[in-house]
């Protein structure tokens, strides 16, 4: 006679308690989890073989370049020379298998997100990062199936507080009616991104540098340093052309001072390390396009 394979009395425990502010993201009225977190916190639970992550399904929705893109300041007057922009949205299906301690399979959960990049000047990056995306959006939707720990509390007009408390399958006290947290709308983004604040082409840079608004020095690529929070000038290259679109972002949404100590938390180095596509996926963020 089999033994039904069930959570652990600590993993029940962990479940049921209250996320930490510190692994909550704001951005724009929203509420959010990393992906990245979202991993992390399967395996600090469940272990390294206690889950398993499957794709059941990508596709490519829409892949459009447009040949005669031109940038684009807060006021919507464009500048710099024309590239193809490449925008480009995903949608993925994603099977979560959560696993008791001896192995066996405890629930599945699936999901599905869409992802998007929008005007890139790369079109490899641009489905790199939509798929991305929208396959680290379905995980995180598969995963608040687990409760508070993995956001389910910020559906709640973004409350940290625990909404689960208690579950009949291992308690036996239900929750009562005194102890539950207010039933409030989830929350939807708040005011309008930068008008157009993507990437410049890596050719034609001086023209670029002439007609953009005027910033401070330019940072040259890694390993030189610069100070940390300063807003670059449009470069001769396409990481540069990332970065001055991450710091427009940021600044469009009032991040600009926290961007470098949120960035090193993010990528694990500084902003001065960054690649491109880390520039463009912390600039999709900013705008909402990878947001939950």
């Amino acid at each position: 006679m089999s033994t039904t394979s069930r959570l652990t009395d600590q993993q029940v425990g962990v479940l049921l308690s209250p996320i930490s502010e510190k692994r909550v993201r704001h951005l724009r009225g929203m509420s959010h989890l990393e992906a990245w977190d979202v991993r992390r916190q399967l395996i600090r639970i469940f272990g390294f073989d206690g889950f398993t992550v499957e794709t059941m399904a990508l596709d490519l929705v829409h892949e459009n370049g447009n040949p005669n893109y031109r940038k684009k300041n807060k006021a919507g007057e464009e500048y710099g020379p024309t590239y193809t922009a490449w925008t480009i949205v995903y949608r993925a299906q994603v099977r979560l298998t959560v696993k008791a301690v001896d192995g066996r399979p405890l629930t599945v959960f699936e999901d599905a997100a869409a992802g998007d990049a929008v005007n890139q000047p790369s079109v490899g990056d641009a489905h790199d990062l939509a798929m991305k995306t929208a396959l680290s959006q379905a995980l995180k939707r598969c995963a608040v199936n687990l409760g508070d720990q993995f956001g389910l509390s910020l559906y709640n007009d973004g409350s940290q507080a625990p909404v689960v408390l208690r579950s009949l399958a291992y308690m036996g006290e239900p929750v009562a009616e005194s102890e539950d947290s207010e039933v409030r709308p989830e929350p939807t983004p708040q005011g309008d991104p930068s008008p157009d604040p993507e990437p410049t082409p890596p050719t034609a840079a001086s023209t670029a540098q002439q007609s953009a608004p005027p910033g401070p020095t330019a940072v040259p690529d890694p390993p030189q340093q610069q100070r940390t929070g300063t807003m670059p000038a449009a470069g001769p290259n396409e990481r540069q052309a990332a970065m001055d679109a991450m710091w427009e972002a940021a600044r469009a949404v009032d991040f600009a001072e926290g961007l470098p100590a949120q960035f090193e938390s993010a990528f694990g180095h500084p902003i001065e390390q960054g690649t491109a596509a880390e520039f463009r996926q912390a600039r999709d963020l900013m705008t909402g396009s990878a947001a939950a």
